[in-house]
């Protein structure tokens, strides 16, 4: 299935997968090119969620003035069934002088459709979700690719690691740093725009914790207390970087699979399983228990909060610089 970025204009164009943005781009693309083509295009939105039967065709009618008629159906995944029955009929005779497009989301609901349009011949573009990690680093490369800049791997890096998985966000940092800044792109650029946000955040204390790296979570857990944030979301991101840690473990062996079954994030679970390689079950329990103790020290057991921070970021670095254990 060719990618969301080749999507044109034809009679009926199906645009699928669950990714928003790269829907929008695609949808984009073909309005760009009915419009490009015929200024005068007449272009109709229409929810298929709440669809009335003959609205379709009707829309697809060229207008008394002229101009192709564009319609954009949006949320198929959830299209009732009047507008199933039309759009079955639709995909077998469309207007040739109309562009349908029609975003569907992902999921079973409309499998009939989906069916006949592919029978039918239907160009469809795909916008699959960007969850793992890997796939957020090629994305966000390519974005910098499209603007024509470059961009160094540590950038890039460095600016998903702050960003963090939503890809709109993403985009939206890459298009800041593309017209802020001239030039290539490396670490000190995303730096001094996400500095905050890549050397003083909660989960990279705990990214730079668990693998060991003493030095770098110290100074990092060092940076974020002088700078005002409370101590309670930098456990909280230990915590939870730990359980993430322990359920991955947990599944492995066993016929689970972390992303169906436990919840948890494609690229979440590669970078588990990388971290994994630092620590045996025992270890990962007593840092559980530590983070715990701490957890009670910083919301009222302790005078010293900051101390009981540091300390537990100490222990857990500690604990994961021992050589690489069962889940290695």
């Amino acid at each position: 299935m060719p990618a969301w970025h080749h999507a044109k204009p034809a009679p009926v164009v199906l645009v699928s997968g669950p990714e928003t943005l790269l829907g929008s781009r695609a949808l984009g693309l073909i309005v760009d090119a009915v419009r490009a083509r015929d200024p005068e295009t007449d272009v109709h939105h229409v929810e298929a969620a709440t669809y009335t039967a003959g609205l379709l065709r009707s829309a697809a009618s060229p207008s008394l003035f002229g101009g192709t008629a564009l319609v954009i159906v949006e949320g198929a995944e959830s299209m009732n069934d009047a507008f199933l029955a039309d759009a079955v009929e639709y995909v077998s005779a469309p207007d040739p002088e109309a562009v349908v497009v029609v975003r569907h989301g992902g999921g079973n609901r409309g499998k009939r459709f989906l069916d006949a349009a592919r029978a039918a011949g239907v160009p469809e573009y795909g916008c699959p979700a960007v969850t793992r990690d890997g796939d957020l680093v090629d994305f966000t490369a390519a974005e910098f690719s499209r603007a024509r800049r470059t961009a160094s791997a540590a950038a890039v890096r460095a600016l998903v690691d702050s960003v963090g998985s939503d890809v709109s966000q993403l985009a939206a940092a890459c298009s800041q740093l593309v017209l802020d800044t001239e030039g290539g792109i490396d670490e000190a650029v995303v730096a001094r725009y996400y500095g905050t946000r890549v050397n003083a955040t909660g989960f990279a204390v705990a990214d730079a914790a668990v693998v060991g790296d003493r030095a770098k979570a110290l100074a990092l857990v060092r940076h974020a207390l002088e700078t005002g944030t409370d101590p309670v979301p930098l456990v909280a991101a230990l915590a939870m970087k730990l359980r993430t840690l322990a359920k991955v473990g947990a599944a492995r062996g066993r016929g689970v699979d972390p992303t169906r079954d436990l919840g948890i994030a494609p690229w979440q679970v590669d970078r588990a399983r990388r971290e994994l390689r630092h620590w045996d079950a025992d270890r990962l329990a007593d840092a559980i228990e530590h983070v715990a103790a701490a957890d009670h020290a910083i919301k009222g057991g302790d005078r010293a909060p900051a101390f009981s921070v540091e300390r537990l970021v100490r222990h857990v670095a500690d604990l994961a610089a021992v050589a690489s254990g069962a889940y290695g």
